[in-house]
């Protein structure tokens, strides 16, 4: 089956605490040999609603060298 969806970044999850669904902010918990771990915020109460793993670089830009 093809992946129709590539990486898929939630911007609301239901949040417990505030009884609905909220915005959410994405935070860098772990920086893995293979990979980062990131982890869902509410934005509201700031509980933790959820994690996700990203693998290789997909894009994302790493740190600047100095020159």
């Amino acid at each position: 089956m093809r992946n129709q969806f590539g990486e898929l970044i939630a911007s609301e999850i239901y949040c417990p605490k505030c009884k609905v669904a909220q915005p959410v902010r994405e935070r860098l918990l772990l920086v893995l040999l293979d990979g980062e771990l990131h982890e869902y915020v509410c934005v509201r109460c700031g509980a933790s609603l959820g994690k996700r793993k990203v693998t290789g670089t997909h894009g994302k830009p790493g740190p600047m060298n100095p020159a």
